[in-house]
């Protein structure tokens, strides 16, 4: 079976600029409908998708943490290239966490992580998680169990690197927090399971922004924006940016 595979997207409207960018094995769709929310209000969105992202899981472990950031670089760089000089950065999970990296290397006008970890104490969860999508992915290639389990297993073997490295990249965000000045907006699921919630507070009181709020979403799971919550997180985001002291 041909497995479509997905794109980056970008949605031109208004001056103001926000750079989204997706969660560890996912890829643009994880932010794909807030950037057409934003997009209607008047906002251009941009979402890349890190290498090995959207693919087959095995290209996926052949990529690390510094690859995926050399990714959402080439976002920002992709909207200034494109005359934006006011881009605000949000992101999924991993996709925070990167945010959160912008926001203390690059000029960002706010910084929004939602369910981003900034503990790396989720092993298991992480690797259970990779072991879904790895399941899931081959399953649409329609493979049989045996095969499958077997497949996800030597996977699993030759992840080492792209855990440790993903440990790095999230254990230098958490020391470098109090770095950064940007508006900054927490979105946290209340039910999220794949993270250590306490992440959240963590950014809120470690930020040294004067502009700083922190929103809770009781029932939410970790993947909100593909959740019965998107909508509210669509509305909380822009109203968040509207807020910012944009020029235009």
């Amino acid at each position: 079976m041909q497995i479509k595979q997905p794109e980056p997207f970008t949605f031109e409207a208004g001056n103001r600029a926000v750079l989204l960018l997706h969660g560890f094995t996912g890829h643009s769709a994880d932010v794909r409908m807030l950037g057409r929310f934003l997009e209607k209000k008047g906002y251009t969105t941009h979402a890349p998708i890190y290498k090995g992202h959207g693919a087959p899981p095995e290209e996926l472990v052949q990529s690390t943490a510094k690859d995926w950031w050399q990714d959402a670089l080439g976002g920002y760089e992709h909207l200034k290239n494109l005359g934006y000089d006011e881009i605000a950065v949000a992101g999924l999970s991993l996709g925070g966490v990167m945010a959160l990296r912008l926001a203390y290397n690059k000029p960002v006008k706010a910084v929004i992580p939602i369910c981003s970890p900034v503990f790396f104490d989720n092993v298991e969860e992480l690797t259970q998680g990779f072991r879904q999508f790895a399941k899931e992915y081959k399953q649409l290639q329609q493979k049989d169990d045996d095969e499958i389990q077997k497949e996800i297993d030597e996977l699993i073997e030759n992840s080492d690197e792209t855990f440790q490295s993903l440990s790095k990249l999230i254990q230098e965000v958490h020391d470098e927090v109090d770095t950064i000045y940007a508006p900054t907006y927490v979105l946290q699921a209340e039910e999220d399971e794949m993270i250590n919630k306490d992440s959240a507070q963590y950014i809120y009181d470690n930020v040294e922004s004067d502009v700083k709020e922190i929103k809770w979403y009781e029932g939410a799971p970790h993947v909100i924006t593909l959740s019965d919550y998107k909508e509210q997180v669509h509305e909380d985001v822009y109203q968040f940016l509207e807020k910012i002291d944009w020029s235009e």
